[in-house]
């Protein structure tokens, strides 16, 4: 049985229902397991500004993962201790290329979000990350393979309507890397819950690796565990079974 020490969480379609809620029962449970010394850390697709107000709302002491491991912030949520940068240049064509085939474009810095939106000045930000959204498949191919052409980049995340783009090797699984050897466990010690391609490294590379229930097909094929869907309570269940009542 693994000996867990950490559990990271992923938001959208995981820890958060569909209304963009996190359940009293399933709130009860991160608690009990935080109560009994698991440190519990966020690892999200979201910028800090809105994810935080959920950080808050669990009364989180730990390291929070933003942006698919873009940004990583100190247990306090006041300091950076990593992020990872796409050019401006490279963010500024993405945004074009998206917009040109009628994509709502999202462009992340570290500041702040813009939706179909780029600043004038936009080679002083800070970029994290670029998402795009499109519910036709084929524009969503032609954004894939525009950033497939671009040296440095990768899709870190994709859904039937919306691409993800970070710096090439910039993912949940090698910020959790990170935040492990900065408090002296492994990735062995950690139980990864998740539900989209994000999530994927990190569930391969945890101790204890669980689907959600809702989980795209690439995330059931490479978890230990599958729990119920982000409507049903999964994380809650999930720590209730592997970690609170010991059920490896």
């Amino acid at each position: 049985m693994a000996d867990i020490k950490m559990i990271a969480l992923d938001m959208d379609g995981t820890l958060l229902d569909d209304r963009k809620e996190i359940t009293n029962w399933t709130k009860k449970q991160i608690m009990k397991a935080h109560q009994a010394g698991i440190i519990v850390v966020l690892c999200t697709g979201r910028p800090f500004h809105h994810c935080y107000t959920y950080v808050q709302n669990l009364q989180l002491n730990s390291h929070l993962i933003t942006c698919n491991g873009g940004q990583i912030f100190e247990s306090d949520h006041t300091a950076v201790i990593a992020q990872h940068l796409l050019e401006a240049e490279t963010l500024a064509s993405l945004y074009h290329y998206g917009r040109d085939l009628s994509m709502d474009t999202w462009t992340i810095s570290s500041k702040e979000p813009f939706y179909n939106d780029l600043p004038d000045n936009y080679s002083e930000y800070e970029w994290l990350k670029f998402s795009c959204a499109h519910k036709d498949d084929k524009f969503l191919n032609k954004i894939a393979a525009k950033v497939h052409s671009i040296d440095g980049i990768e899709v870190s995340n994709r859904t039937a309507v919306t691409i993800e783009v970070n710096p090439a090797g910039v993912n949940k699984a090698a910020a959790l890397e990170l935040v492990c050897e900065r408090l002296g466990i492994t990735m062995e010690n950690v139980m990864a819950v998740g539900d989209s391609l994000n999530d994927v490294k990190m569930i391969q590379s945890a101790g204890i690796g669980v689907a959600m229930g809702n989980a795209q097909k690439a995330v059931l094929e490479v978890a230990d565990e599958m729990t119920e869907t982000n409507n049903h309570d999964g994380v809650g269940k999930a720590i209730e079974k592997f970690i609170l009542s010991g059920g490896l």
